[in-house]
């Protein structure tokens, strides 16, 4: 179409000897930025992620070389030194070099240690945003990370930090006692522990979780519970990361805003907090 093409005229080329650092978002290929598949059109080289859905990589240039250097919790996987490296000897080489992360690069993906390495050995490089799963993957369940009833501020953060721990450089009480909403990556395998540190830090027990798996693609989940309730929920039902944990009174307008539940069938609530003395009417 004549408005689709001119509208990828206008964007920048992958260069020879460069390398975009390119977020794929949380999983649904239509979530992708016209820069990426653009991108994705004219890479010799795509190194991706586990995180990556296969239909992303099918835009790549059919000659394209793939690289899997995806890392995942408690199985073998690439260093991240190695990776950031291999990146560097792919554009010396010459070669038009496309990184491609799940989500968003610099939102828990490790890209500005990348890009750093990358100015080390002096490559040029451009920095594609993509959709954090932290926004888009809850967004596909239901879930606003921000609503006005509800609160005027989020937490992101991590459940576990380089050794696989949960990471005690969050200040758990300030988090627990300021943050209305918290949206957790890499967190559903340590929920006891971070439920525990969320109730101590003053959170109800009663207070509204959901983890949503695989979010935004074919096989997304939802699980909704409490978070005390959390870490037994999460062992019966079987689900695996990949998942974001979204802790807040938010979740409670799931049953109103699930849209996909509602192309399914599910007939959805009416607004919850519709009685709120805080609703504005502009």
């Amino acid at each position: 179409m004549p408005m689709i093409e001119a509208a990828f005229s206008h964007l920048p080329a992958l260069e020879p000897g460069s390398v975009w650092l390119v977020g794929a978002g949380p999983g649904e290929p239509g979530l992708l930025t016209l820069l990426a598949v653009k991108g994705l059109a004219e890479a010799d080289v795509v190194v991706h992620d586990a995180l990556v859905n296969v239909d992303c990589l099918k835009l790549a240039r059919p000659d394209a070389l793939l690289e899997y250097a995806g890392k995942r919790g408690g199985k073998p996987s690439a260093k991240q030194r190695d990776i950031s490296l291999r990146l560097v000897e792919l554009a010396h080489a010459g070669k038009r070099v496309l990184r491609l992360k799940g989500g968003d690069p610099f939102v828990f993906g490790r890209g500005g240690e990348e890009a750093l390495t990358l100015v080390e050995h002096n490559v040029p490089f451009r920095i594609v945003p993509g959709i954090t799963a932290g926004i888009g993957g809850l967004a596909y369940a239901g879930i606003p990370v921000t609503h006005r009833d509800v609160n005027h501020a989020v937490t992101f953060l991590t459940g576990h930090d380089s050794s696989g721990i949960v990471p005690d450089a969050i200040n758990w009480e300030a988090i627990g006692k300021g943050s209305p909403v918290i949206v957790m990556y890499m967190a559903m395998k340590h929920i006891d522990q971070i439920s525990k540190k969320l109730v101590a830090a003053g959170r109800s027990p009663s207070e509204p979780v959901a983890f949503v798996c695989n979010a935004s693609t074919g096989l997304q989940q939802v699980l909704e519970t409490t978070l005390d309730e959390a870490p037994a929920a999460v062992a019966a039902s079987g689900l695996e990361p990949p998942a974001i944990v979204v802790v807040g009174e938010v979740v409670r307008l799931r049953p109103s805003l699930d849209w996909l539940g509602a192309l399914a069938g599910r007939r959805l609530r009416p607004d919850p907090f519709q009685d709120s003395n805080s609703r504005e009417t502009a």
